[in-house]
């Protein structure tokens, strides 16, 4: 990915077309904040020029000042909370200038139902967007933020077990196309502090497909449409001949027995951190073998 505007400071664009010459296939300004609508239309309108991809991830930077959900369980903790209101105003004014402009968006890791809603009537407008959730949204709330764990501590934020079950219902009805680990790997000093202070993220790029067969095991899902929602869907966002097993397509292929169990632990992890609360505890679905163009790299 590209950075959508110079340096990531929200204030000029970048040169997106040579980036995209370059090998770039989306632009996005992570997590930084894009305060000028103004100019976030001047991107939205390049790139729609050229056909560019833009991926938000929404959140408005003075709303998202805080460390969980806004709710009952902040309020009992004594932390301060992030209103949903956070992300859903951001993704309020991206579909609005991405309608003005007609550019190709993708929202990632959305957190609240009332998001997942937006971007599914937006699609049903015909506007050229999508989304993705990560795992943990769909299988955790805020409720597990009980106990101060800051392994819990994650931006976006748990949501409410309401909203989790609203993203898993958007799931079902394809508004949201994809899931992902979004994986933010820390190290332990990172952790080990009071839970507003320590950095938020968490390691998920091993555990991704064992906590992804927990939607199958709990008949929300059934197992080719949970593999497309993690291959085949992904890879068509980005525009990527990858995700298939398709005659002629590149042998890139995970093997895994859904059955077999392991327990993810911080000596045997190969991540940067170690910091997920599913460390320690079984889990469903084993990799036994993998293969990058052909060739096992991988096996058990």
């Amino acid at each position: 990915m590209g950075a959508l505007t110079r340096g990531l400071e929200g204030e000029q664009l970048s040169p997106m077309h040579a980036l995209a010459s370059s090998g770039c296939i989306a632009f996005s300004n992570s997590r930084q904040p894009i305060r000028s609508s103004l100019v976030l239309m001047r991107c939205l309108e390049y790139a729609a020029t050229h056909d560019l991809l833009v991926l938000f991830q929404a959140q408005d930077a003075e709303l998202s000042r805080g460390c969980m959900h806004d709710d009952t369980t902040s309020t009992r903790l004594g932390l301060q909370g992030i209103p949903e209101a956070a992300e859903t105003v951001e993704v309020a004014r991206c579909l609005m200038l991405i309608e003005q402009t007609g550019a190709r968006a993708h929202f990632g890791q959305i957190s609240c139902e009332r998001s997942a809603r937006m971007i599914m009537e937006a699609r049903s407008r015909g506007l050229n967007v999508s989304a993705d959730v990560a795992i943990h949204h769909l299988l955790l709330s805020d409720v597990n933020v009980d106990g101060f764990d800051s392994s819990f501590h994650v931006i976006p934020p748990l949501r409410s077990q309401l909203d989790r079950a609203g993203l898993r219902q958007a799931l079902l009805a394809n508004g949201i196309q994809a899931i992902c680990s979004d994986h933010q790997p820390q190290d332990a000093i990172a952790k080990q502090a009071p839970f507003a202070a320590t950095e938020p993220g968490m390691s998920g790029l091993e555990t991704l497909l064992s906590l992804s067969l927990m939607l199958v095991v709990q008949d929300l899902l059934e197992l080719p449409r949970l593999i497309s929602k993690l291959t085949a869907e992904p890879a068509a966002i980005l525009g990527i001949e990858a995700g298939t097993l398709q005659t002629g397509a590149t042998a890139d292929i995970c093997i895994f027995d859904p059955d077999a169990t392991w327990t993810p632990t911080a000596q045997g992890t190969r991540s940067g951190g170690s910091n997920s609360p599913f460390m320690g505890v079984e889990l469903r679905g084993r990799v036994t073998r993998t293969l990058l163009g052909g060739r096992v790299v991988y096996a058990l």
